[in-house]
């Protein structure tokens, strides 16, 4: 299902531009240029991102956004005429997301909804793994789940259906990022001291892992070859668990 973008902003000429645009990029819009109108569509309708301009006739966006904080988590971009870092600061510390200054860079802007909404995705679903108890390993698009034993790729939605020998490899190089692990360091990790495998098997695995999570298997962007030495995933590791 696409995402349902809400525009609130008074000036005609760019709730229509952005409307067209982002349905171009296959995005639901609904467009308002009131703060009682926005009220209205959010009791009625299911919004996943919320476009806010802070300067409305009848409202403060700083306000709303402060409004709409209190009940919900509603992904929310600010957009302003004014680039000043008073104001940006200040609409963050309100509870946007994000903060944008009017004129904009549309294919800019459109990597920011995109940007915040994987965000709120990823930070959705590690949420209802921590009430149940789950802890969590997000990096790039991918959410892993140790105890489930599941890799979720955040915007699909799709399992990456990975083998047992594949998921516990990833596990070992997600739970050490950005360190360079020899075949044994993996091997150990994944399968115990005990476990004999020959290096040509452990690379035949990372080859089909790296079809599996990569953009573009060929030019692996997470597992990274270390020639002489093994491999390394080559990006940041946010851990989500439950805190007492």
């Amino acid at each position: 299902m696409n995402e349902h973008i809400l525009i609130v902003d008074d000036d005609s000429q760019i709730t229509s531009f952005l409307k067209r645009y982002l349905e171009k990029q296959d995005f639901k819009t609904t467009c308002v240029g009131t703060g009682r109108e926005m009220r209205q569509v959010l009791d009625k309708e299911k919004i996943d991102l919320c476009v806010l301009d802070v300067g409305l006739p009848d409202a403060n966006g700083f306000d709303l956004t402060q409004e709409i904080r209190r009940t919900s988590n509603l992904p929310i971009i600010v957009l302003s005429a004014r680039d000043e870092s008073f104001d940006r600061v200040f609409g963050l510390e309100f509870g946007a997301d994000d903060y944008v200054t009017k004129p904009f860079e549309p294919r800019e802007f459109v990597a920011r909804i995109r940007s915040v909404l994987r965000r709120s995705k990823i930070e959705g679903l590690a949420q209802a793994n921590i009430d149940n108890g789950q802890s969590l390993l997000q990096f790039g698009h991918w959410v892993m789940n140790v105890g489930e034993r599941t890799l979720v790729h955040c915007e699909s939605a799709k399992d990456a259906c990975l083998t047992s020998m594949e998921f516990d490899l990833l596990r070992v190089l997600v739970e050490q990022p950005r360190m360079v692990l020899s075949r044994d360091q993996l091997l150990d990790g994944a399968r115990g001291y005990n476990a004999i495998v020959g290096d040509r098997t452990i690379d035949v695995h990372i080859m089909r892992l790296r079809k599996k999570i990569e953009p573009d298997h060929n030019q692996p962007r997470f597992i990274k070859t270390i020639h002489g030495i093994g491999y390394c995933l080559a990006d940041d590791v946010t851990r989500f668990q439950k805190t007492a």
